[in-house]
């Protein structure tokens, strides 16, 4: 039996209600095409919005997800760039598993952006988590590259 794109909207929606990391799931709206879902809208943090997009990806029916959701901090929740790195930069180097002092952190607005060497990707991802999941940040650029060294 196929599943329609109303089934799938409805489906994502679901998910996106029982989420209680998203307080506002009337602001995302839900877009399905072929197995394909769009979200688009507002959410308050990036930590909501990475949250969204796996709720919509782990729907059933659901093979891509294309993310279209926007982040708008209130300003109660804005937090300085120079803040933002030092928590980052603090978060990388308690890891002992990321390789800190080989990474750096720009902050822009809120976004940020990694670089830097590591040895594996998993470091990589953690990098990225670590960040993405910091107050204030309103979005996260990954150009850690991972090289081999002999």
């Amino acid at each position: 039996m196929d599943i329609t794109d109303e089934r799938i909207r409805d489906g994502v929606r679901a998910e996106l209600a029982d989420d209680p990391r998203l307080p506002y799931v009337d602001e995302i709206a839900v877009e399905a095409y072929g197995g394909a879902v769009t979200l688009r809208g507002t959410v308050g943090t990036f930590a909501q919005r990475r949250a969204a997009v796996a709720d919509a990806r782990r729907t059933r029916g659901v093979f891509d997800v294309y993310d279209e959701l926007e982040v708008r901090l209130l300003n109660d929740d804005r937090r300085k760039d120079a803040e933002i790195r030092g928590a980052a930069l603090q978060r990388l180097t308690w890891d002992p598993e990321i390789p800190g002092d080989y990474l750096d952190v720009d902050v822009k607005d809120g976004w940020v952006t990694l670089k830097g060497d590591v040895d594996y990707q998993f470091q990589s991802d953690a990098a990225f988590d670590h960040v993405a999941s910091l107050y204030g940040v309103t979005g996260v650029t990954n150009e850690i590259k991972v090289v081999e060294r002999l």
